[in-house]
């Protein structure tokens, strides 16, 4: 059975207490998802390329009606120092969290952490005039 028929065929808190043992194919880059190496009985994201379905407006509830394809867009780190995605829905805008899975895809994770520093919001170029703003003395060694 596929993701988007078991929305339809269980109630709306069977996910929240039941564990998905189905695999699925990923609707971004096509590959298929087994839920075997994931460290969790909850499988919700392509380990390749960390895409997501937009199913559930509570986790597990998959009562979402809108099925987009979800952007892995940030990460950040959990009070207990676990890793989470941050996804968007490409249709809704629709933000989510979701933990690391164990075999989730290391680059494309670390990509996703580096990009604020990689694209800043500035031209590198400012630095020294932006220090010296704040009473440092701009230079750069």
């Amino acid at each position: 059975m596929n993701r988007e028929n078991k929305r339809k065929s269980y109630d709306k808190s069977y996910y929240k207490n039941n564990p998905c043992r189905d695999s699925f194919t990923c609707k971004f880059c096509g590959r298929l998802v087994t839920p075997a190496g994931a460290g969790s009985e909850h499988r919700n994201h392509c380990p390749n390329c960390l895409c997501s379905l937009h199913l559930d407006l509570e986790p597990g509830d998959r009562a979402a009606d809108c099925g987009g394809v979800m952007d892995p867009v940030a990460v950040w780190v959990r009070r207990d120092k676990e890793w989470a995605v941050i996804h968007r829905c490409r249709i809704c805008g629709g933000l989510s969290s979701n933990r690391v899975a164990a075999d989730d895809n290391p680059m494309k994770l670390m990509s996703i952490a580096m990009k604020p520093l990689t694209s800043p919001p500035f031209p590198l170029e400012k630095i020294e005039e932006m220090t010296a703003l704040m009473a440092g003395d701009g230079r750069m060694k």
